[in-house]
């Protein structure tokens, strides 16, 4: 309970009343008298403020929030009295605020709306504490501090909202939408899709004799990209995946690109899974159909990278038992020199099943200090050793690539188009 400006107002004038009594122009009696009347004041109106029911309040919160997408989050509020009050919700995790605080006047009987803005910061599960009501009380001498319920658990889920736009496409320009360059198809498919009359380009290959005679005129096979193919999308979860750009880590970058390519793939056709390594581990076997979205995301949701060693090895050999049938197995990590020895030893088993790309996130600042103007030996020691890491990390990316592993060494904002770009190569060159 904290006074309001009126009380606060009140003793400031009793405080100049009082030196009135003091230079004698007014009786000590009248000092006294204000003081009494000031408090009794103060005091039944504390008395009644705590008498006082609280409102009810209740919040609307969107069923699924995105990491990183702006939200609108309502509150109802009714009362039986007239009060006026400032409401501020209890928001988790100092998430940025829009239109927060809020001064309301509340009308007996009536329902009072309003409305704000939250953004996720982080993905996971998160608690809304209540919501905090300072409330004036009737003679408007004090300001009460309330917490009311309800308290309210929620979800923070990747960033689907990208999902969501390409819902409206079809896969090829969808593909097209992040950013990918499909390239045009040598030669066909190698599932059968349809009969269809005879087109300048055709090749002889595709004409179906047996058909052209019946029809009395040319008839061409139509084939298409062979479907119910496996991805598997291995995301290292470890320490290498802790660097953060543009607000967000490494390892939330590599799992909004593989929520992208997973549903690409299904809308393909493709059966899409995820398999989490490093830190703790998540497993999602690949599935056709696009409720498998929907399981990604409840498996994904709530995975942060943690500060361990990645054991990719273990992680190859977990995959080999529970993934029997071939499948495009893209890992996505930031390899380094160091760790080239267990890498290689992974995609080998790997390879003896399945195909394997290994995407390596590279840090943009690596780019940006070779790129920079030297001006210093400051400047020029850490060109030098950006160089030289790259140099290494180059030399890592050359043992994979002779062990015959596709390579992807791109920064985080260009990892969605690369692997949506290498998915579909491998499908159009059908290497599964």
């Amino acid at each position: 309970m904290r006074p309001a400006p009126l009380l606060l107002a009140l003793l400031l004038a009793w405080a100049v009343l009082g030196g009135m009594v003091l230079g004698g122009l007014l009786p000590r009696w009248s000092w006294a008298l204000a003081g009494a009347l000031i408090a009794v004041l103060a005091l039944v109106d504390l008395w009644r403020q705590r008498r006082r029911p609280s409102p009810s309040v209740e919040r609307d919160v969107p069923e699924a929030l995105a990491l990183g997408v702006r939200r609108e989050i309502g509150l109802r509020l009714h009362s039986e009295q007239n009060m006026h009050v400032h409401v501020f919700d209890l928001v988790p995790g100092g998430w940025p605020l829009e239109s927060l605080p809020q001064r309301v006047p509340l009308r007996a009987g009536h329902v009072s709306s309003l409305h704000y803005h939250v953004q996720p910061q982080q993905r996971g599960r998160f608690a809304f504490e209540g919501v905090q009501l300072r409330i004036r009380s009737p003679w408007r001498l004090w300001w009460q501090q309330r917490t009311l319920p309800p308290a309210l658990e929620v979800r923070v889920y990747p960033n689907f909202v990208p999902l969501t736009r390409f819902a409206l496409f079809s896969a090829d320009q969808a593909s097209r939408l992040v950013g990918a360059h499909v390239k045009r198809r040598r030669g066909e498919g190698t599932d059968f899709h349809q009969m269809r009359e005879y087109r300048i380009g055709d090749s002889l290959r595709q004409l179906d004799w047996k058909a052209t005679a019946r029809a009395r005129k040319l008839i061409s096979r139509e084939y298409q990209d062979e479907k119910n193919q496996q991805l598997l999308l291995m995301l290292d979860s470890g320490r290498r995946m802790l660097a953060s750009e543009g607000g967000l880590s490494h390892f939330d970058h590599a799992l909004n690109a593989s929520l992208v390519v997973a549903y690409l793939a299904l809308r393909q056709g493709d059966a899409a899974g995820l398999f989490a390594v490093g830190g703790e581990r998540r497993w999602v076997a690949p599935q056709r159909g696009m409720g498998t979205v929907q399981h990604l995301l409840r498996a994904s949701y709530d995975l942060q990278p943690q500060a361990v060693a990645t054991d990719y090895l273990a992680a190859a050999t977990e995959v080999s038992l529970r993934q029997r049938r071939r499948a495009l197995v893209m890992l996505v990590s930031n390899v380094r020199d160091e760790d080239i020895e267990d890498l290689l030893a992974a995609v080998r088993l790997l390879q003896r099943r399945h195909l394997v790309c290994v995407a390596s996130l590279r840090e943009r600042e690596l780019d940006a200090a070779l790129e920079g103007e030297v001006h210093t030996v400051e400047d020029a020691a850490q060109a030098g050793a950006a160089a030289l890491y790259l140099q290494q990390r180059a030399q890592a990316h050359d043992a994979l690539r002779a062990e015959r592993v596709m390579v992807l060494d791109v920064t985080a904002d260009a990892l969605p188009a690369a692997l949506v770009e290498r998915y579909l190569a491998v499908k159009r060159e059908g290497l599964l």
